[in-house]
Order: C-alpha cells, then sequence, then structure tokens
C-alpha cells in the first residue's frame, strides 16, 4: 500500500472514534459527535487537527490488553470564526464516554497553551463521563494541569464552554472557571456527584435533569449563562457570540461594517416610559432600538430576570450592555441580580468593552431572605466591579436611581464617564410617598397637609435636575436622540486612559 494511502486509512480509522455503532448511538441521543460539533462551530475547511493518533498509556485494570482508539476521547486544534483564529476541544462521546486520562488531559493542555501564546478565544464542547477511572490519580493530575491553565489563561483569551451531554465530577471545574457557559436543553446536565450518589449518600432521590440540567442551571445555580435547543442551534449561536469578542485583552474590541446610521432617531423611544411611575415598561426595547440593527446577543436570560446583560454593537464596534429591568420586580437590584451583573462587569473590563449601564432601579431589595443570604456582600460585588472599571462607561437614567442602587448602577461618583438622564429621571434617596412619612411624621394624620408635601418632594426631588444642577448628571436629554448620544461619547472616550494603584491584585467581596 502507498504511504500516503496508509496515512488516509490511519486518518479515516481515527476519525471515526469509537465506531459506527457508537456513533449511531449517540444520534440517537439527539446529540452530534464530536467532529459534526467542530464543522457546525468552524469556517468550512478551516479546523486542522492535532494529535489525531493519540492513545493512552494505561496498564492498569486490563487497559494494556483492552482497545486503543486513536484520539483518546478527545478532538483537538484550530481553526476559524468567521475569519477569525479560535482554538477549541471537543470530547468524544464514543470513544471510553469521554473520560478523562492522562494522554486525554495532554492533548486538552497542549491547545490551552496554543491558544495563550496565539491570544485567540478557546472554546470547549463537553460531552463527557468525568475521570477514566482505571488511570487513578494520572486522570486527576490532568484535571489538576487543565485547571490551572484556566486560571493563568482568565481576562488573558476569552474561554468559553459548551456542554453537550453529561459533564460530571472533576470535568465540571473547568467551565466553572471560563468566561460563559452555555448548555443544550434536555441532553446535557452538569453536576459534581450525580443522581446515584446522592442517593447513597443523602437519600435524596432525583434525576440527572433535576440535579443539574439546563433548567436548574440557568434559572437557580447560574452556573449556566444560556441554554438552546439543540446542537445546532448551540453550535451556530456560540458563532455569533465570538463575533461580539475581543480576540484577547489587548485587542480591542472586533468592528464589523454596520448599514445602521449613528444619527438614527429614534421618536418611539419619547413614549417609552409610562406617565405611572409604578407601571413597567421593557427595557429590552430601548437596548435593541440603540444597538446597531436590533442585534443583541443576551447573557443570563433566565437568570435573574430583573437585571439585564449582554452585548450589542454601537457604530459596528461591540459594547456591553446593563440595563435594570422594570418588568420583573420593577427592575430592583437582589443579590442575584447583583452578581450576575458584578461578573459580566469584569468581563466587559478585562476584555476592554465599553459599557453602557440603562438605569430604573427603586432601591435593593428588602427583607430577611436577602439579608440573610448576603445582599450587603451581593450589592458590594456590583459596586466594586463598576469602581474598578478602566473602559468607558456611559449611563442612562431613564426613570427611577432611588439610594444605595442610583450610586451602584455606574454613577458619576464611582467612575462614570459621561452620565445622561431622560427628563423622565427621578433621582432622589426614596419614593416621595416613603421620604414624606418620614420627614413629616408629625403630619401622618392630616390627608391634605401629607398630599401638600408629597407634592413638593416631588417637584423638587423627583427629577433630574437637582442631579444635574451639581453636575452628577451632564445633560438632561431627548430620549428620541439616546442612541446617537451613546455613539457620540463612546467615540470621545474610545482612547480613555486610567491609572489604577499598583497592587498585587485587590480583594473582591466574594
Amino acid at each position: 500500500m502507498d504511504i500516503l494511502d496508509r496515512l488516509e486509512d490511519r486518518r479515516a480509522k481515527a476519525r471515526l472514534g469509537g465506531g459506527e455503532k457508537r456513533i449511531d448511538a449517540q444520534h440517537a441521543r439527539g446529540k452530534l459527535t464530536a467532529r459534526e460539533r467542530i464543522e457546525l462551530l468552524m469556517d468550512r475547511d478551516s479546523f486542522e487537527e492535532f494529535d489525531m493518533f493519540v492513545q493512552h498509556r494505561a496498564v492498569d485494570f486490563g487497559m494494556d490488553k483492552g482497545e486503543k482508539i486513536p484520539g483518546d476521547g478527545v478532538v483537538t486544534g484550530w481553526g476559524t470564526v468567521n475569519g477569525r483564529t479560535v482554538f477549541v476541544f471537543a470530547k468524544d462521546f464514543t470513544v471510553f464516554g469521554g473520560s478523562l486520562s492522562e494522554t486525554h488531559a495532554a492533548k486538552i493542555t497542549k491547545i490551552q497553551d496554543m491558544a495563550m501564546k496565539s491570544r485567540a478565544p478557546i472554546i470547549g464542547l463537553f460531552d463527557a463521563g468525568g475521570a477514566r477511572i482505571q488511570e487513578g490519580v494520572a486522570a486527576l493530575g490532568g484535571y489538576g494541569d487543565v485547571f490551572k491553565r484556566n486560571v493563568i489563561a482568565s481576562g488573558v483569551i476569552p474561554q468559553i464552554s459548551v456542554i453537550m451531554g453529561p459533564c460530571a465530577g472533576g470535568d465540571v471545574y473547568s467551565p466553572a472557571m471560563t468566561d460563559f457557559i452555555f448548555m443544550v436543553r434536555d441532553t446535557s446536565y452538569m453536576f459534581v456527584t450525580g443522581p446515584d450518589v446522592v442517593k447513597t449518600v443523602t437519600n435524596e432521590v432525583v434525576t440527572a435533569e433535576d440535579l443539574g440540567g439546563a433548567s436548574v442551571h440557568t434559572t437557580k445555580s447560574a452556573v449556566a449563562d444560556g441554554a438552546f435547543e439543540n446542537d445546532l442551534e448551540c453550535l451556530l449561536q456560540m458563532r455569533r457570540l465570538i463575533d461580539f469578542l475581543p480576540s484577547n485583552c489587548g485587542s480591542g474590541v472586533p468592528t464589523w461594517p454596520s448599514f445602521d446610521d449613528i444619527e438614527r432617531d429614534e421618536p418611539s423611544l419619547d413614549t417609552l416610559v409610562p406617565d405611572n411611575p409604578n407601571k413597567p415598561y421593557d427595557i429590552k426595547e430601548l437596548i435593541l432600538k440603540v444597538v446597531d440593527e436590533g442585534d443583541f446577543f443576551e447573557i443570563g436570560t433566565s437568570f435573574a430576570k430583573n437585571i439585564v446583560t449582554g452585548f450589542g454593537r454601537v457604530a459596528g464596534a461591540t459594547v456591553g450592555f446593563v440595563a435594570n429591568q422594570p418588568m420583573v420586580l420593577a427592575g430592583v437590584l437582589d443579590s442575584d441580580a447583583s452578581r450576575k451583573a458584578a461578573r459580566f462587569v469584569r468581563f466587559c473590563d478585562a476584555f476592554n468593552i465599553p459599557i453602557v449601564t440603562l438605569v430604573d432601579v427603586p432601591g435593593f431589595l428588602p427583607g430577611t431572605a436577602q439579608e440573610y443570604g448576603g445582599l450587603i456582600k451581593h450589592g458590594a460585588k456590583l459596586l466594586f466591579a463598576y469602581s474598578q472599571c478602566t473602559v468607558p462607561l456611559v449611563t442612562i437614567i431613564t426613570r427611577k436611581a432611588f439610594g444605595g442602587a442610583y450610586d451602584v448602577m455606574a454613577s458619576k461618583h464611582i467612575g462614570g464617564d459621561v452620565n445622561y438622564a431622560w427628563p423622565t429621571a427621578q433621582i432622589a434617596v426614596m419614593g416621595a410617598k416613603g421620604a414624606v412619612e418620614i420627614i413629616f411624621r408629625q403630619d401622618i394624620g392630616n390627608a391634605e397637609k401629607i398630599a401638600a408635601r408629597t407634592k413638593e418632594y416631588e417637584d423638587r426631588f423627583l427629577s433630574p435636575f437637582v442631579a444635574a444642577e451639581r453636575g452628577y448628571i451632564d445633560e438632561v436629554i431627548k430620549p428620541h436622540s439616546t442612541r446617537r448620544r451613546i455613539a457620540r461619547a463612546l467615540a470621545m472616550l474610545r482612547e480613555k486612559k486610567v491609572e489604577m494603584p499598583v497592587r498585587k491584585h485587590d480583594n473582591l467581596p466574594l
């Protein structure tokens, strides 16, 4: 046989992974194979595979006599996504259940090192049963090597984890340290210990889905940032996400051609905020009307819905959006919303993505559940994240900005560069009713006096002009001009430089 034919023969065998039978089983579960996933994620014919012929070297428990499959349960390499270099590893469930061995881990760490040297994003596609038990501590050592590289790469290159099947035991901690985690509904789950171990230790009977499915991790635990219906939709959305992200912390945000006029007015925004201050409206409508071509990639859609976070573009360049959502809990800040937003703000700051903050917040959520749950510490995370930012910060107050929540939401005082307010903005310590009942406690029985005092308080404080008089608001703007104002502010701030004091690192209130 010709030497080139022999090479092609070996490649064909490696590409089959665990064989046709296991590939069929994978398809029967509604899942694609590792190589099919990479093909969908990367530009056509751009994927360059590494370590196709690597095999495990284990000898214990009959492993030396058993089957040795080329690739050893993970496909690694690099390619392009819309022309930009991206590194990838995809666990192959058809080979030893995708379990991690010493050589399997070495393939992943090689690709992590290459991504760091090349300063390009890395995407991990997870579909595996944890560590390969037959290898014992060698597999655990492999996990440690991967984890350490996740931490070193944090804030240097974007790291994305996509859970497309089981992800258990040590496998969960690598995704947990990456920037974003996405899951596939009904076919993926994440947990440190599976249902069988849980039953043995705690006597709880629970399904894999209820223990660690996408429904749990996108709504309750916030471990995952989003979930999609199937492998195909998930991978296409990852291509879209990569388009918003810089390649590394020093490359600057990607800029794409935009056919949307920067000067575009949006008259409908003039009537977005209802006359009744207690009536909700959808803040996403404002985001979609401000960003280029209505293209917004939301992060954490199903968790802490009282705050909206995600990426859009203004004048073709990526911008991070953080916005209170009056449709949920009146847009109040609670522990979950503070955590979600703080994590997003820190990601944007690490990768030099400007942040636009849209404010309509009546304060922090009161109650024992919040206080016992550490609201003070969680709220401080968001305050800390914004205060630490060196990226351009543009803030727009659409309606309420009450109490400490006004300060926390990228106010002038903690580092906001350009702070605008709509004429409907109300900036005060609290709402009129509560304020009057405290200040004029002696008049509480007299409805006429209370009504007069409330009107007096509203006229004096529930407007943007007291803050504007002090310079805390740079300008009261017309809502229809919001897009133009944001675009101009970001253009002016493009070369923003902030000197921070030298230190080893800060002590974030975790």
